[in-house]
């Protein structure tokens, strides 16, 4: 399949899932980063002004939503922004800490915010009758590389069956600044945080075990273990058989 041929079919579905779950539209977290704009250039050749882009600031580098609101403007994507950081700071003054390990801070604050952006996206869908469409390709997705009721927390994920590498030949033939495709894959959870650094393999790496099975032993033993690891990501909360 030619990458004119995926990106229109990767457009349909998404027209025809919002269509079928009667949605109006579709509305996508925009963070300045590869996979995010993607999914929002394809939601407005889905539906043009009915697709919204939401960026959503917490604590964020400036050049993230430079980077957003480039890709907006040269795609004539619709946008708002909604600032977290406010949001982001109360809760963390609001919620307990005493008695609680300080080693778990971190990466629980880190984890606020996705799922801050989670509740502006699904409040926005509310108000507007449109989808949430998530970014989360499979290279992620295999690995639990996302946060549970964050970035994970979506009506449809178009890039779900695309590995990273896809996912950039996929940029580079919508006309993506190369700037974005070469940018350091990010979560934008800290500064100076990257994805790779993070799960300590490369996306290279990662994605040529999933499309041909082959990895150093080593490597297969990682990848095997975050992916069992994090299987409750990828199911619906489990219930008793009883």
């Amino acid at each position: 399949m030619t990458m004119e041929e995926l990106a229109q079919r990767l457009i349909s579905w998404i027209g025809g899932q919002v269509l079928v779950a009667g949605g109006e539209g579709a509305v996508v977290g925009m963070s300045g980063g590869l996979d995010s704009s993607v999914v929002a250039v394809l939601c407005q050749q889905a539906f043009a002004d009915k697709a919204l882009g939401l960026i959503m600031p917490c604590h964020s580098g400036g050049m993230d939503v430079a980077h957003a609101q480039a890709v907006a403007r040269q795609f004539r994507i619709r946008t708002q922004t909604v600032v977290l950081d406010g949001v982001f700071d109360v809760l963390c003054q609001t919620l307990p800490g005493a008695g609680l390990e300080p080693a778990t801070r971190g990466l629980a604050e880190a984890n606020l915010k996705p799922r801050l952006r989670m509740v502006a996206l699904y409040y926005l869908a509310k108000r507007l009758g449109y989808l949430v469409v998530g970014s989360s390709n499979r290279s992620e997705l295999a690995v639990g590389y996302f946060t549970k009721y964050g970035d994970g927390g979506a009506d449809i994920l178009p890039l779900g069956n695309l590995v990273k590498g896809q996912v950039r030949e996929l940029a580079a033939h919508l006309g993506i600044s190369q700037q974005i495709i070469d940018k350091p894959p990010s979560a934008g959870l800290w500064s100076g945080q990257t994805d790779e650094e993070e799960m300590g393999l490369t996306y290279e790496e990662l994605d040529r075990y999933l499309t041909s099975g082959e990895a150093r032993a080593e490597l297969k033993g990682k990848i095997d273990s975050m992916r069992d690891a994090t299987a409750h990501k990828r199911s619906l909360p489990a219930m008793p058989s009883f």
